[in-house]
C-alpha cells in the first residue's frame, strides 16, 4: 500500500480499487448474514404483528357484534319491561276501579242497613210511645169515667177492656177519616 501511495497523488473523490473490492466483499458478507439470519427474524416479527393486528381487528369486530347483540337483547328486555309495567299499571287501575265499586256497594249496603235500622228504631219508638200513651190515656179515661159515673173503675180487667175498646174505636175513626 505504501507503494501505491507513493506513485500518484490520489484524488479524494475516487477511492482506491482494492478498497472498493474489499468493501464489496465485506458488504456481501454482511448482506448475506442479514439476508439469512436477520431478514427471516424481521419477517417473522412482522408476520406475527400483522396476525396480531388482524386478530385484534377480528376480535374487535366479534366484540362489537356481541355488544350489538347484547344491546338488542337489552332493548328487547327494556321494551318487555315497559310493556309489563304498562300492563301492571292497567291491572292496578282496573283493580282500583273494582275496589272503588265494591266500596261504593258496601257503603250503599251499610247506608241501607242504617236506614232500615233507623226505621226499625223509629217504629219501635212509635210503638213504645203508642203503648205508653195508650196506658196514660186509659188511666185518665178510667179516672174521668169513674168520676162521671160516680163509681170506681179500678178493676183491672174491666179497665183494660174498656180502654182497649175505646182506643180501638178511636183508631177505626182515624183510619176512616184518612
Amino acid at each position: 500500500m505504501l507503494h501505491l501511495a507513493a506513485e500518484e497523488p490520489q484524488s479524494p473523490l475516487f477511492p482506491v480499487w482494492p478498497e472498493i473490492v474489499i468493501g464489496l466483499i465485506c458488504f456481501s458478507i454482511v448482506f448475506f448474514v442479514f439476508y439469512k439470519k436477520l431478514l427471516p427474524a424481521i419477517n417473522k416479527a412482522l408476520d406475527e404483528r400483522r396476525e396480531a393486528i388482524e386478530g385484534g381487528i377480528e376480535k374487535a369486530e366479534a366484540a362489537q357484534t356481541e355488544a350489538q347483540s347484547v344491546l338488542e337483547q337489552y332493548k328487547a328486555q327494556l321494551a318487555e319491561a315497559r310493556h309489563e309495567a304498562a300492563r301492571l299499571r292497567q291491572e292496578a287501575q282496573e283493580q282500583g276501579a273494582v275496589i272503588i265499586q265494591e266500596m261504593k256497594a258496601e257503603g250503599q249496603r251499610q247506608r241501607e242497613e242504617i236506614i232500615a235500622a233507623g226505621h226499625a228504631q223509629i217504629e219501635a219508638d212509635r210503638k213504645a210511645a203508642s203503648s205508653a200513651l195508650r196506658q196514660d190515656v186509659g188511666k185518665l179515661a178510667t179516672d174521668l169515667a169513674g168520676k162521671l159515673v160516680g163509681e170506681s173503675l179500678q178493676d183491672h180487667a174491666r179497665q183494660s177492656g174498656t180502654v182497649d175498646r175505646f182506643l180501638d174505636e178511636l183508631e177505626a175513626k182515624a183510619e176512616a177519616a184518612r
